[in-house]
């Protein structure tokens, strides 16, 4: 069981460290990749067709790497809105509000931490 975390920029990287502690917390394998859904959508594309668990998107602003993601694979996607603007409620909304049939689960502003929990509890995986 692995999950793939990805943040859209350097930027994020707080948070990603916030997620993959707890992960491996619950000793679950993860790989993280910096890539932009905007900047680099044929990145994203690969990433989202690999054979992960769970995947956890990070972004900001628009926050269109969760929903990205989701459109590309039918696994479990998690999206953490950042507090890059406006307190992070852009990001929030961006990730929460998804078109029916492409769902993202989207945790709190910079909650990490709650989105690796989530994936532990969606793969079965107790400490």
């Amino acid at each position: 069981m692995k999950v793939l975390v990805v943040v859209g920029s350097k930027s994020d990287m707080e948070i990603a460290n916030k997620t993959i502690s707890v992960l491996e917390e619950y000793g679950i394998e993860y790989d993280l990749e910096i890539a932009s859904a905007h900047r680099e959508p044929e990145k994203v594309e690969e990433l989202a067709k690999k054979d992960y668990d769970v995947f956890i998107a990070i972004a900001g602003l628009s926050a269109a790497l969760p929903g990205f993601i989701a459109s590309h694979t039918k696994k479990p996607v998690i999206g953490v809105p950042v507090s890059a603007k406006l307190g992070g409620l852009d990001a929030l909304l961006s990730i929460a509000q998804m078109p029916k049939g492409v769902p993202v689960a989207c945790v709190g502003i910079d909650n990490g931490q709650n989105a690796a929990h989530l994936a532990a509890r969606i793969m079965g995986v107790e400490k």
